[in-house]
């Protein structure tokens, strides 16, 4: 586990508003991710971490978000990883909360911002179900959602069937049109359980616009893949 001596700490004011202190500490927040983050799979990895730090930072500058929330938050959202198959994966953005809470206090980031970073990772989880009180939570919890659709969203979607063994579609019916999708039996329904109703969920009017244009790349590959399937490209 990473520990910072008292002499090693940044020393900064309560709002973090320097962006030369921040830069530092973004250089803490991806080596302790970096050296402490086990992800379960590869659509889950510190890659994963990095988009959606990418995608907050955007969205925060476009939302006038505060920076010194929304990072921290981004960085650490996943810390405490729990596989998408287990029971207590709706717990694992509260486990995540708790332990960057508690990092963050030990490392002396500034104390009256930790309450709003505790609660951007909590609720940015789809399966935890929290409301994002605020602008920063829905901030980091679109970034996040972001990554779940899109062309990386695809990528990553494959990733997680495969780990779990479903195959790509069902066979009678590979899109879900006279049945009720289960991606616990096949990749593809998981487009239609969760990857398609995002853009609705996403909490800010960029994450919206961004979240349009992920779903119609989404629904074109779908498009294209029912072609292959038929034989018709």
């Amino acid at each position: 586990m990473v520990r910072w001596a008292d002499s090693d700490r940044i020393m900064i004011d309560s709002t973090v508003d320097d962006t030369t202190s921040m830069a530092m500490w973004e250089e803490r927040f991806e080596s302790f991710v970096t050296a402490e983050m086990s992800a379960v799979d590869a659509a889950h990895d510190v890659s994963h971490v990095r988009r959606v730090v990418a995608a907050a930072r955007h969205l925060a500058a476009l939302e006038r978000a505060d920076l010194a929330v929304v990072l921290p938050a981004a960085w650490l959202h996943d810390f405490v990883a729990v596989a998408k198959n287990s029971p207590d994966r709706s717990r694992a953005s509260r486990w995540s909360a708790a332990r960057a809470g508690e990092w963050l206090r030990e490392s002396g980031y500034p104390s009256d911002k930790i309450p709003a970073i505790e609660h951007a990772i909590a609720a940015h989880s789809f399966s935890a179900d929290i409301n994002a009180e605020t602008l920063e939570a829905q901030v980091v919890q679109d970034a996040d959602r972001l990554d779940s659709i899109g062309a990386i969203g695809i990528a990553r979607c494959f990733v997680v069937g495969g780990v779990m063994g479903r195959p790509i579609y069902n066979e009678t019916e590979p899109f879900p049109v006279d049945r009720e999708p289960d991606d616990m039996k096949a990749t593809v329904d998981h487009f239609y359980t969760k990857l398609f109703k995002l853009e609705e969920a996403m909490q800010t009017t960029s994450g919206r616009a961004l979240a349009a244009h992920r779903t119609a790349v989404m629904r074109s590959f779908l498009q294209e893949l029912d072609d292959e399937i038929e034989g018709r490209s």
